[in-house]
């Protein structure tokens, strides 16, 4: 048999108009049952050359006017090995795509997806960090998981649990990692934490969940968020804003002696850090959370303030780095924040790894802001544990009012003011 009078020509006829709907609807039968030929597909207000084929097919005379008539997907299949020699999914497939088998498929989406979580559920941070059961749990319920089964990423999730297992593993007074060296360690590819990676995107909604903070929604504040793992995106952008810290040392100790000697504020970078390393006295070093407080320092005790470190709101990688070179020279360190739930939080942190005294943070102190403040902010968010002094928790609990530094600068520039003396 020639080419031309192969199957390819005896498909012709059924490209035709009064073919299409009822092979569009063969298709959606075999491709939702997998390939079963034991049921009827049927065509709604069928035009009379779709009528008259399929009396052609079934033997079954209609009248005009007929509004719906049906056809055993046997017949159809047994009329298309006729014609062409093919049968009905051979002719369905060299009229159009191949075929999908849709139960196998869902099968197939399923056993990767079960394979994933299994995956995930693995690790040993399911017995020791509730929030990670959380982010699991998230995944799982909004489709990540089923999402990354289906598009067949299935190694991002192993490596976003590699990170985390990495990351809860360091040691907290371990040196800062930059995110390209994470991302090679893990996954080989520098790149693989750029932002806007799958990896990257649920990296970060596992540590907003473990800092128990909002997922970040700029740049900044995802920077942030890397930060408090110990993870460096851009050691330019890791600071601490200081006051009146002289140092000892090339380049960086220079510039802080010299800022110190005018009472001028001097922002340090990680980078700065990390390339000019200095020595510090041992002295009484102040820590706060909002610039208010340092700029009214400047701006009142210039040279006459004692050491005075701003954190910007969450302290960042360079602020706990240049307190540890002050704490391991013999330095006391004293922190005073917001009395929010996330400025109390950060208090805490800070009280745990650097071995921090509270300044000005108990009970008392907040019920005497809260007497001295003018506006009534309420307390937003999910209550946090005060452990310096659980008294703190409770009475925050019971007033329900926010007190930021700024409240308070009178008595704090006061306690500067004294320790100077």
């Amino acid at each position: 048999m020639s080419g031309s009078d192969g199957p390819e020509r005896s498909l012709d006829r059924y490209r035709g108009p009064e073919y299409r709907r009822l092979l569009a609807a063969a298709r959606r039968s075999l491709e939702r049952t997998g390939g079963q030929l034991t049921g009827r597909i049927s065509v709604a207000d069928p035009d009379d050359a779709e009528r008259k084929t399929i009396i052609g097919i079934t033997g079954v005379h209609q009248p005009a006017g007929t509004r719906r008539m049906t056809v055993p997907l046997a017949e159809l299949d047994a009329a298309l090995s006729r014609a062409t020699g093919l049968g009905l999914a051979g002719a369905l497939a060299a009229l159009g795509e191949p075929l999908r088998n849709r139960p196998a498929e869902i099968a197939l989406l399923a056993d990767a997806r079960t394979g994933l979580i299994a995956v995930a559920q693995d690790s040993p941070l399911t017995g020791s960090c509730p929030w990670y059961l959380t982010w699991l749990a998230d995944l799982t319920r909004d489709g990540t998981i089923t999402r990354l089964a289906n598009t067949g990423d299935t190694a991002a999730l192993s490596q976003a649990v590699r990170v985390l297992e990495f990351l809860a593993d360091r040691p907290v007074d371990a040196s800062p990692i930059a995110l390209p060296a994470l991302a090679a360690r893990i996954t080989g590819d520098t790149k693989a934490l750029n932002h806007g990676s799958t990896l990257a995107t649920l990296l970060i909604r596992a540590l907003a969940l473990r800092e128990g903070v909002a997922r970040p929604a700029s740049a900044a504040q995802r920077r942030e968020l890397w930060d408090l793992s110990g993870v460096i995106v851009d050691d330019l952008a890791s600071r601490v804003l200081v006051l009146n810290l002289p140092a000892q040392g090339d380049g960086l100790a220079e510039w802080l002696t010299g800022a110190a000697r005018y009472g001028t504020p001097f922002q340090v970078t990680l980078q700065q850090l990390d390339a000019h390393p200095i020595r510090l006295a041992p002295a009484r070093i102040f820590a706060c959370e909002n610039p208010a407080v340092l700029r009214r320092a400047c701006a009142e005790l210039g040279p006459a303030c004692p050491p005075l470190l701003c954190a910007e709101g969450q302290p960042s990688t360079a602020f706990h780095k240049l307190v540890r070179i002050a704490v391991t020279a013999g330095s006391e360190l004293a922190y005073h924040g917001d009395f929010d739930w996330p400025g109390v939080a950060i208090t805490a942190k800070v009280i745990d790894r650097q071995g921090a005294r509270p300044w000005r943070m108990t009970a008392a102190d907040y019920l005497s802001g809260v007497r001295a403040g003018d506006t009534a902010v309420a307390l937003k968010g999910d209550p946090v544990p005060t452990p310096w002094e659980p008294d703190l928790h409770e009475t925050m609990r019971a007033t329900g009012r926010a007190i930021y530094e700024e409240t308070v600068a009178d008595q704090l520039l006061a306690d500067l003011r004294k320790a100077y003396g």
